[in-house]
């Protein structure tokens, strides 16, 4: 099994059987071994740095009802809120001068009626930071509406596919979303030009190893310059509140395999793997992983964006415990790098 992950590594590429060999083997050895190359092949286009980026969770209200999610439209036990445009510019003048030079806007999925706000937003931070990069996480919107963030100074869009198989989306999503619109979304992003993030919930109600393999597929073919992979995690207020969580070991196998695959890519080692585990984003990084996203939100304002149960946002996770996160990195060998982390093209494979 060994000479798959050495196959992998040299063509970037496994057909489905094989990929379910190495998501299904129980030999630690073999999965060991997966990690080992994943994280050699990290070093070698990145060296041990593992770039930050600096969180802010703009709003928790959301017009969607996904089934998973703790921040949906259902959900009446949310204490809602909005960042104002006067505290998304303290929290990125805070980070600027701790060091972050890429921030991340996230928030609920609002309709397009409120993109000419997040377009000011935008403006606002490229003027002020020029040298920094900006990525946005907001859910699906129109073309015109992805362009004109971009046109603002946007440089990154994560949107998650979350499945790729249109049948398992709809078990996951009301009725009203759709998995085509999803993939329409991923496809304007790349046209646009922005640096184009998607990725999966690892574990989530109904996911079968065909599924995770479909996903790994399209990520190797639609080759995005970011992927997003985190175990799911319940939210007890969610229909989907008693499911048990993902784990640790699929989610870093699957780092590993996208690592692989697309070796310049930018891999966050998530929060939800540090939810499981004190050193969970530890273990993601040392499968190949190369950035973390501490939480510069307000504090106030952290727990009300629960997305799931039990979410991290202190010490390592927050930007105040940066100190905190350079001594854990300093344990395996790794370090902070202060820079934007670009994708970095001329090294796609």
């Amino acid at each position: 099994m060994k000479a798959l992950v050495d196959l992998i590594e040299a063509s970037h590429h496994l057909d489905d059987d094989q990929l379910r060999v190495l998501l299904t083997t129980t030999d630690a050895v073999v999965v060991d071994y997966l990690h080992e190359r994943a994280r050699a092949v990290a070093q070698a286009h990145f060296g041990t740095g593992v770039f930050v980026r600096g969180l802010i969770e703009l709003t928790n209200v959301c017009r969607n009802d996904c089934l998973y999610c703790g921040i949906r439209r259902s959900n009446h036990h949310v204490a809602r809120y909005t960042l104002t445009t006067d505290q998304v510019m303290e929290c990125c003048e805070s980070g600027y001068t701790l060091g972050f030079r890429t921030f991340v806007l996230q928030g609920g999925e609002w309709g397009d009626e409120r993109a000419d706000w997040i377009a000011g937003i935008i403006s606002e931070m490229r003027r002020r930071w020029p040298d920094c990069a900006i990525t946005l996480s907001l859910g699906e919107h129109s073309r015109e509406v992805y362009d004109l963030w971009r046109e603002c100074g946007a440089d990154r869009y994560l949107l998650r596919h979350e499945t790729h198989n249109a049948d398992h989306y709809a078990s996951l999503h009301p009725a009203e979303m759709s998995h085509d619109q999803r993939m329409q979304c991923l496809q304007w992003l790349k046209e646009l030009g922005y640096q184009t993030g998607t990725g999966i919930m690892v574990g989530s109600p109904g996911q079968t190893v065909d599924h995770l393999i479909e996903d790994l597929q399209f990520i190797r073919e639609f080759r995005p310059e970011m992927v997003g992979l985190g175990p799911f995690i319940a939210q007890h207020d969610t229909p989907l509140g008693n499911h048990p969580n993902g784990t640790i070991d699929m989610t870093t196998r699957l780092y590993s395999l996208v690592r692989l695959m697309l070796p310049s890519a930018l891999i966050p080692s998530t929060t939800a793997l540090a939810t499981l585990s004190p050193d969970g984003r530890l273990q993601g990084i040392l499968a190949g992983a190369n950035v973390v996203m501490p939480n510069l939100s307000p504090a106030d304002y952290r727990d009300q964006y629960a997305l799931y149960d039990g979410k991290a946002h202190t010490g390592s996770e927050a930007a105040e415990g940066l100190q905190q996160l350079a001594a854990q990195l300093a344990t395996i060998g790794y370090h902070i790098d202060w820079s934007r982390g670009d994708y970095r093209k001329n090294l796609a494979p």
